[in-house]
């Protein structure tokens, strides 16, 4: 089996998170700076099977779209143009940032360590993706 990744996308970085081949445990795999992001999927893709990309699609609490979908469509748009092969399946990405955080605090990080929103959007990218797999 291939690897399905997670992309948790924003404006400035973007947290990537991955499965392993049995497509059993997600995984942070780590955060890009978004404008590097398409040559750094195509740079992975290269190098690993990856059968799905899961992006994370943020609602407000009516599950209406919230304002950051505006940035995820024209990404959406390039992702599937420049790697046409690979399907993409969106998931509710509502509370993962604080889910991420909670995690952070319950495994005993440091304020400091918290601070670090790259490992934020990490471990909100693994989220997004656990919750795909347990949707399987």
């Amino acid at each position: 089996m291939a690897r399905v990744l997670a992309i948790d996308y924003g404006k400035k970085r973007t947290g990537i998170a991955v499965t392993d081949e049995l497509q059993i445990i997600a995984s942070g795999l780590t955060t890009v700076e978004t404008k590097d992001l398409i040559p750094f999927l195509q740079d992975y893709i290269a190098k690993e099977q990856v059968e799905l990309f899961v992006v994370g699609e943020p609602k407000q609490m009516d599950a209406t779209a919230s304002e950051s979908e505006a940035l995820i469509i024209p990404f959406l748009k390039k992702l599937s143009e420049s790697i046409p092969n690979i399907p993409i399946a969106r998931v509710d990405e509502r509370f993962t940032s604080k889910m991420a955080f909670q995690t952070m605090i319950d495994s005993g990080l440091k304020k400091k360590q918290r601070q670090n929103k790259a490992l934020i959007d990490e471990i909100s990218a693994t989220l997004i993706l656990q919750s795909y797999l347990n949707s399987k």
